[in-house]
């Protein structure tokens, strides 16, 4: 399990959840969930990204946990999640299966955010059961489905194979990342956030990726790097928006494109400009402001479709 280290106040702090469960995944792992907010408001379930855990959305719940129940969740060996050997996109569709089961009523239905492998959860669960009787709507934030480690640009090379074959040495280093210095704060921000992002911002995003386990990391480096969902992207037919940032090295915007021309029901792609991969972080009120018009949008409006056909 990660070391934990996280923000001790400000925005980017992890708030105290309302109760906390454990969700028990198809092949026996464990899931370590939050649940935030009044339990009869309306559900939002929240799926972090490789190397992060629930505290990389604590801006996010913090405001919307007033007027929803914000469910979130640490992915198979990150946060509080024990550490699985398996590790595939199966394994995730199956962990954001088990978590929708664990929280949600049947028929209730939920706008799923998912950042970076959050995203690529929701696009691998696109044909499962669950994700179709429980998802209202999607948002994907910073996320691509195939072609990962080939279309990034954290090695400022000309597209090729000499660019690929380094990408793929960098993000799946074995190597510790050690304590938060400033020299792993500019790494960091240079890899996985737009220039322009403030001090604060950085500081929490390196403490979140920090803590992740080495082998954790290096396991699900080697999962990305063969990523290919571009099915479950054909399969997710519930209203999807995307969001991404203009200087995503990670995943650029051609990946928000890609998706954009292969979802049936696309709302649209949100380009942010100068900013990273860490849009959540970065633009914590623009994605909180995504996510309640998907709520008010595709939840709230059939809630009382519902109530006036019961009466």
């Amino acid at each position: 399990m990660s070391r934990l280290l996280s923000v001790a106040s400000g925005p980017y702090a992890p708030p105290a959840p309302a109760r906390e469960l454990t969700a028990v995944s198809a092949d026996g792992a464990r899931l370590h969930i939050e649940v935030h907010g009044p339990e009869n408001a309306p559900p939002v379930v929240l799926a972090h990204g490789w190397a992060c855990s629930t505290a990389f959305w604590a801006a996010q719940i913090r405001e919307l946990a007033a007027d929803h129940r914000v469910i979130a969740y640490d992915q198979r060996g990150h946060g509080r999640s024990p550490a699985s050997p398996a590790c595939s996109p199966g394994a995730l569709a199956d962990d954001l299966e088990a978590v929708l089961k664990a929280t949600l009523a049947p028929g209730e239905r939920a706008v799923i955010a998912g950042h970076s492998m959050g995203g690529m959860t929701v696009m691998a669960a696109a044909g499962r059961p669950a994700l179709r009787e429980h998802a209202a709507a999607v948002l994907l934030c910073s996320t691509g489905a195939s072609r990962l480690v080939a279309e990034s640009t954290v090695i400022p090379l000309r597209a090729g194979r000499p660019r690929t074959w380094l990408t793929r040495r960098v993000l799946g280093s074995r190597a510790p990342l050690g304590p938060v210095t400033p020299v792993a704060r500019a790494i960091l921000k240079y890899a996985t956030m737009g220039p322009g992002s403030a001090p604060h911002m950085v500081e929490a995003c390196a403490r979140i990726v920090h803590a992740c386990p080495r082998k954790v990391r290096y396991a699900w480096s080697q999962v990305l790097d063969l990523l290919d969902l571009d099915h479950g992207v054909r399969q997710l037919s519930v209203p999807t928006a995307v969001v991404v940032g203009t200087a995503d090295r990670m995943t650029p915007p051609v990946h928000a494109r890609a998706l954009a021309a292969a979802l049936p029901d696309c709302l649209g792609v949100t380009e942010l400009p100068g900013l990273g991969h860490m849009t959540p972080v970065e633009a914590p009120e623009l994605v909180t402001g995504r996510i309640r018009e998907l709520v008010t949008t595709y939840t709230r409006a059939r809630t009382h479709t519902q109530v006036k056909e019961g009466a």
